[in-house]
């Protein structure tokens, strides 16, 4: 080989190991970091460990983020490795679903008819299929917790009190009537800010939120009641500052030992911004620029 070329190489060679080694210097290229409420660093297996304390945990998630959904599977996996009655229940299943579920968890449907039949969020396949296929070998109880859309989509145009004329069939899907909201909770009251102005009714807006939260806080009553540990997994907005479906909860049950996992991005992951810290008990920071599947 030509001296010249000799050089060119091992230069180069030494230009990407400085490099690389700035990157990893720098922070870059970690992939997320799991934070305790008060801005320390926590690695996988303290999280775990918290959540052997808890009789329920909620994985507030971004719903379109690839990686969130990748370390939900593992603290899936982690969780029934240590109990394996733990019950998995999720936003991102309707309650009229859970026939659908039940029957192909028992071999009762093929999964290629349970896909037609369900309704299936548009990434079901690539980020929660996962879980799904993971419950179902494993033989875990799955709860699908969230109100059926068309009743959320009732109420955001004509208000709570449109679901007092529903059947009682229709009514076996939603929460307990009448529902209790406390329209001055912060969450809420952000959401009336945000769509301030807007072309839809702000109080029914959140009159739906709402009704989405309670009813999937009721979904994991006969398992609390039991004395099952759950995973809950849902939009970060459901969970956030212990509101949404955790005040529903803690009405119920007072004393539940609640874990709040809730995801947020940055720009960098050494730090946790001061104004996520009161959003859970764990704060999950994943970059900015991670993959997201639409």
């Amino acid at each position: 080989m030509p001296k010249l070329i000799k050089i060119i190489l091992i230069a180069s060679f030494i230009a990407f190991s400085n490099f690389s080694f700035c990157l990893i210097a720098l922070g870059q290229g970690e992939a997320y970091q799991f934070f305790s409420n008060e801005g320390k660093k926590l690695d996988f297996q303290d999280v775990l460990k918290s959540t052997k304390k808890a009789d329920i945990t909620f994985f507030g998630e971004l719903h379109n983020n690839s990686l969130a959904h990748w370390l939900q599977l593992q603290i899936l996996k982690g969780m029934a490795a240590n109990n394996p009655e733990l019950v998995v229940a999720a936003e991102f299943f309707e309650r009229d679903d859970q026939i659908n579920i039940d029957e192909w968890f028992a071999g009762k449907m093929t999964e290629k008819n349970f896909e037609t039949e369900a309704k299936l969020w548009n990434n079901y396949k690539t980020d929660y299929r996962p879980l799904m296929q993971f419950a179902k070998d494993h033989h875990l109880k799955f709860i699908a917790s969230n109100v059926p859309r068309k009743y959320a989509s009732l109420v955001s145009r004509s208000g709570i009190t449109s679901l007092d004329s529903l059947s009682l069939e229709a009514k076996s899907y939603l929460a307990q009537l009448p529902i209790e909201i406390d329209m001055t909770m912060p969450g809420y009251v952000a959401m009336k800010d945000m769509m301030h102005g807007g072309p839809m009714n702000s109080d029914f807006m959140v009159q739906a939120q709402a009704l989405k939260d309670v009813t999937m806080a009721e979904s994991l009553f006969p398992a609390i009641s039991a004395g099952k540990k759950i995973l809950h997994i849902n939009g970060s907005y459901h969970s956030k500052d212990g509101e949404g479906i955790l005040w529903y909860l803690k009405r119920e049950f007072p004393d539940l030992k609640i874990l709040n996992i809730h995801t947020v991005t940055q720009d960098q992951l050494d730090s946790l911004n001061p104004d996520f810290k009161n959003s859970g008990e764990i704060i999950l920071v994943l970059p900015s620029d991670s993959h997201e599947s639409y």
